[in-house]
């Protein structure tokens, strides 16, 4: 029942796919406060709550409020600020968006983000200091790869890190360098803390402009919650958003491995599912990124025969991670391990395994995050071992432009194996990784759906056998990532009693051609049962 002193507001004539089996498809839902009051008809809501307010969607679909299963919010929030590399197609248009976006920057401001992506740039080799060096002078530069597993710094920032031809590779990562045997100014993995460390903190108002813009870009977007993998020391920021009703978005946040201590000394348990800001999850790596070619596989990469990626080090020496992940889920934290090359899946499977095997029975919900590139037979052990795939579909769209002269084309039948996962009895939880990755949950869908790739070489899919219904796709977006959080009886369907969070778009997607699915876009975001979004004009 609704409090008396509540108002009630009904949601009518609409297509809502529930993603609840024991309705499935209903025309209207009714809200009070932050809850879903009823679900039904038009005529059954209207007859029980005829003095509500009532929203007409005009036939337009309503979903459950996408659940990102993986970002990296603050970050994300900081790059609708940064430079935009991400679609720059060959070196020099690289250099010429640096070049423009230093000239708008104060002295000595450090250029940061970027996000670029050199498989768009075939044949070209990596970028170097020489080309952004005298566009550049005055500010230090580090610039990162999308995928965040590589960046290019300049010849100051190099300088200011103390990086020379006489430093050594650091354990899990790479200083590429020319033929002499200088830094060309391209960082992988653990190599880019090298010049981090050094760069000025932000301020706590930097922080807080940069999450304001995060939610109101997932409000638009209709995602409401969010994994946010890199939350760390934010989660009091968030909290304090929350508290003054600026956040727009449920916030489930994990706290780097290393300092899994101090997590497990504020909680042992996950937080209650209903709070807007939750903790209790721990992130690893096992290893680094398909792009960056430090994802750690079996065999070596098709293109360089000396190399299968690199495992990293600060994780595993003596037993380091088993020991970690162990005493994290002895302490009731929930367990996220980053792993992209079939090889670093099948060492985290491994170390589930045993965990389970020692610690016992108890609902822990371990996720590897990516679980991108899949040994075959390891694809079965997700559905016998219960370990969640927490994959992001809009990368196997931008990978499968390049995966196979990376890997050749046998791996790529593991690659990003939705269908057979779901054969298997896995759990889906999908998200974007943004900043990585566009926040967009709807071309996510049609990646899932089509895996046609963004060169538009694969019109009928990259290994199509993997190819998903767009029913399953949403489903990964809203009832499997939140049951990849212990937040299934809270959210992920429109169901009475749960969270008023939910998604109108303009088109029905369950109903157009799969290759349009990307023209739909979102006209509501409702959170927490207020409205956080509204395209104008559009709903009566």
């Amino acid at each position: 029942m609704a409090n008396a002193a509540e108002q009630v507001t009904l949601y009518v004539n609409a297509v809502i796919h529930t993603m609840d089996p024991a309705t499935h498809v209903a025309e209207a839902v009714a809200v009070s406060g932050n809850r879903i009051l009823a679900v039904g008809s038009n005529s059954d809501l209207r007859g029980r709550h005829a003095q509500a307010r009532r929203v007409d969607l005009g036939g337009r679909l309503l979903l459950p409020g996408f659940n990102d299963a993986h970002v990296h919010f603050i970050s994300g929030g900081f790059s609708l600020f940064a430079p935009d590399l991400r679609n720059t197609a060959t070196p020099r248009e690289f250099a010429e968006g640096i070049a423009a976006y230093a000239r708008k920057l104060p002295a000595n401001a450090w250029i940061l983000g970027g996000e670029w992506d050199h498989e768009k740039w075939p044949g070209t080799p990596l970028p170097t200091r020489d080309l952004v060096d005298k566009s550049t002078t005055g500010h230090p530069m580090l610039v990162s790869r999308f995928d965040g597993h590589m960046a290019l710094a300049n010849s100051q920032a190099l300088q200011l890190a103390g990086i020379d031809r006489n430093t050594p590779d650091p354990a899990g990562g790479l200083i590429v360098r020319d033929a002499k045997g200088e830094p060309t100014g391209v960082l992988k993995d653990s190599a880019q803390d090298l010049v981090t460390r050094i760069i000025p903190p932000r301020t706590a108002e930097e922080k807080r402009a940069a999450t304001l813009a995060a939610t109101h870009h997932a409000a638009s977007l209709g995602v409401t919650s969010v994994s946010d993998m890199s939350a760390d020391d934010d989660v009091p920021l968030y909290q304090t958003l929350a508290r003054e009703g600026l956040l727009k978005t449920r916030i489930y946040g994990a706290r780097p491995i290393t300092s899994w201590e101090k997590l497990a000394a504020q909680t042992k348990e996950v937080s209650p599912a209903n709070q807007i800001v939750r903790i209790g999850a721990i992130k690893g790596f096992s290893d680094g990124s398909l792009g960056s070619s430090t994802a750690y596989f079996f065999d070596p990469y098709a293109d360089q025969p000396d190399n299968r990626g690199l495992l990293f080090d600060q994780m595993f020496p003596d037993g380091i991670m088993l020991d970690r992940v162990r005493a994290c889920d002895k302490a009731g934290l929930q367990v996220m391990i980053h792993a992209i090359g079939d090889a670093a899946n099948r060492i985290i499977l491994d170390i589930y395994e045993r965990v389970a095997a020692e610690n016992g029975p108890r609902d822990r919900r371990f996720r590897i995050e990516h679980a991108q590139h899949l040994h075959a037979d390891d694809i079965a052990r997700f559905g016998r071992q219960q370990v969640i795939a927490s994959m992001q579909p809009y990368h196997a769209a931008d990978d499968g432009c390049w995966c196979e002269r990376r890997i050749g084309a046998a791996r790529c039948a593991g690659a990003y194996a939705f269908r057979s996962l779901l054969k298997a009895g896995a759990i889906l939880a999908f998200g974007s990784d943004w900043l990585v990755a566009p926040l967009d949950p709807i071309p996510a869908i049609k990646a899932a759906v089509t895996r046609q790739t963004l060169d538009g070489k694969h019109p009928d899919g990259w290994v199509p056998e993997e190819c998903i219904t767009v029913g399953q796709a949403v489903r990964a977006c809203t009832m499997g990532s939140a049951y990849a959080e212990f937040a299934e009886n809270e959210k992920g369907s429109i169901s009475p009693g749960k969270l008023a969070d939910f998604v109108v778009l303009d088109k029905n997607i369950f109903k157009m051609d799969s290759q349009s699915i990307d023209s739909a876009k979102v006209i509501l975001t409702v959170m927490n049962g207020r409205k956080v979004f509204e395209k104008s004009g559009v709903i009566s």
